[in-house]
């Protein structure tokens, strides 16, 4: 996939955040931002408009806000930056940890030469960004500010897009926000459904369809640079699974003369665009929104195909492996798996949530979970259950074969 050849954008820019620069120059996070920036012109210059006119950096882009971390990043934007591409970046929680919010905004001050929180318009779409507050809120005087700018952003135009951008997300919004949403800013944003609003810190993974949400006005996800966290708790493995470093994903945007919006999610660890485009053709109007609460709606559900295997090894006194091939779903992606184990009797002595590593472009064929305490000289069996992301199941689980231990 690449950009939508019958778009015509006067607008694009590239959207990062949770970049976690380390003291280390050699960091993979800096490779990562090195090859995004490289990347987005590499993509914009094939184009017919070939122009990359800003990156927004939604805050987190050091791990701690150390004086090392901060030259590093500006580094490589003074690198790597070309002529004619605006740059915004944001502080939030981790630029804050060294010593503290007042220093930090000093240092990134001197290092950076620009303001905190800044309104720009570029190609007559306006950009709002706001630095988070106390970690990662905003006080009343950030609300404020946030509410006086929106004003005058509406007033130049009230049905084009606002490009909105805070590191939190916003609450009840975007998958991720469960946890790491913040609400101080809800009340005024609702106010403006033209906003689109880009945030990060959840680490979530931007090719999950409930990175982007619509309601009072559109919410995207940002995803990372360096790590993927999820918003689920049921896991085997927690909320960070495993291969969480395997993570750098980016938001590329693209605006045309008619005020309407395409955003793509791209993948560096492959260099592949998600086989999906986000479009939003009114950002003003309500009910013209695609990416609602009514996608939970649906009654499609994943799916394993009559071929599919489930097998079992490494049989022990107490335990097994099984390894099964992953199911289908026509719409997107199958979220996740249950494992359940059944003794003789039809009775759950297990039961294990795993994910299936759909944040991964390149998804593995089959999962394996492995399973351990249970009693000798017993018989079981083991059912898995496919899940999609809008609470649809698999109608028939895939069944193994009897298990004696």
């Amino acid at each position: 996939m690449v950009f939508d050849k019958n778009f015509k954008p006067v607008l694009r820019f590239l959207v990062v955040s949770d970049v976690h620069y380390a003291d280390d120059a050699d960091c993979i996070e800096r490779k990562r931002m090195t090859q995004a920036l490289e990347t987005a012109y590499k993509l914009s210059e094939n184009e017919e408009y070939s122009k990359l006119d800003a990156l927004y950096v939604v805050g987190d882009f050091s791990k701690r806000g150390s004086e090392a971390q901060m030259l590093s990043f500006k580094q490589t934007l003074d690198e790597y930056i070309k002529e004619g591409t605006d740059v915004t970046v944001s502080l939030a929680s981790h630029e804050f940890m060294t010593d503290g919010e007042e220093e930090a905004l000093k240092r990134f001050g001197r290092i950076f030469g620009m303001e905190p929180d800044t309104h720009k318009v570029i190609n007559g779409y306006h950009f709002i960004s706001v630095t988070s507050t106390n970690g990662c809120h905003f006080d009343e005087a950030k609300q404020a500010w946030v509410a006086a700018e929106l004003k005058k952003a509406v007033a130049d135009d009230p049905q084009r897009p606002i490009f909105f951008f805070q590191h939190p997300h916003i609450m009840g919004t975007v998958y991720g926000s469960a946890n790491w949403g913040e609400d101080e800013l809800t009340a005024i944003l609702m106010n403006y459904p033209q906003i689109i609003d880009f945030s990060g810190h959840s680490h979530a993974p931007i090719n999950d369809p409930r990175s982007i949400h619509q309601k009072h006005f559109t919410c995207l996800g940002t995803g990372t640079l360096s790590y993927f966290e999820l918003d689920e708790f049921d896991k085997v493995y927690g909320t960070i699974p495993p291969n969480d470093d395997n993570a750098a994903q980016m938001l590329i945007v693209e605006a045309d003369a008619d005020m309407r919006v395409r955003i793509y999610p791209y993948d560096l660890i492959t260099s592949n665009f998600f086989p999906f485009t986000w479009k939003i053709d009114s950002a003003w109007d309500v009910d013209s929104f695609l990416y609602t609460d009514a996608r939970y709606k649906t009654t499609v559900a994943p799916y394993f195909e009559e071929n599919a295997k489930i097998t079992v090894s490494d049989i022990t006194a107490d335990g097994f492996k099984v390894t099964f091939d992953q199911a289908k779903y026509d719409s997107d992606y199958v979220d996740d798996y249950n494992v359940i184990v059944k003794d003789d009797k039809g009775i759950t002595v297990r039961n294990s949530t795993v994910w299936s590593e759909y944040y991964f472009y390149n998804m593995p064929e089959t999962i394996s979970v492995s399973f351990d305490g249970l009693d000798a000289g017993k018989t079981y069996q083991v059912y898995v259950h496919a899940n999609s992301f809008w609470k649809t199941r698999t109608e028939k689980p895939l069944v193994s074969d009897k298990i004696e231990l």
